[in-house]
């Protein structure tokens, strides 16, 4: 939970949340904005929605609600990242707009 506090109240960061008629929690994602020498940029973290209500749009509403957000704040791009095992999750961005690009992703474990 304490991690969850701290994605919320970072000024770097900004969770979304997606609740069902109930106010349960079905769909969280956390939108990351920073200032880059070329300007702001925006990047999206963990798109989660609960498995039983998947296809039904919340992932969706989450990404055009992070999309308007980054936009708000002066972004004029939004990245992310998504393994290809994750087939639903890939067509979802497509279907979208976001594009593949073609770069090198490279990832240091530090100790």
């Amino acid at each position: 939970m304490a991690d969850i506090g701290e994605i919320a109240t970072s000024p770097a960061t900004v969770l979304l949340v997606a609740r069902d008629d109930a106010g349960t929690i079905v769909g969280s994602l956390t939108l990351v904005l920073f200032r880059a020498p070329t300007g702001p940029r925006a990047w999206i973290e963990d798109v989660v929605v609960t498995t039983a209500i998947r296809g039904r749009g919340v992932g969706a509403a989450l990404v055009h609600a992070a999309n308007a957000r980054a936009a708000t704040a002066g972004s004029r791009t939004v990245d992310l990242t998504s393994r290809p095992s994750r087939e639903a999750a890939n067509r979802l961005y497509v279907r979208l707009g976001f594009v593949q690009r073609e770069t090198n992703v490279y990832r240091k474990t530090l100790e």
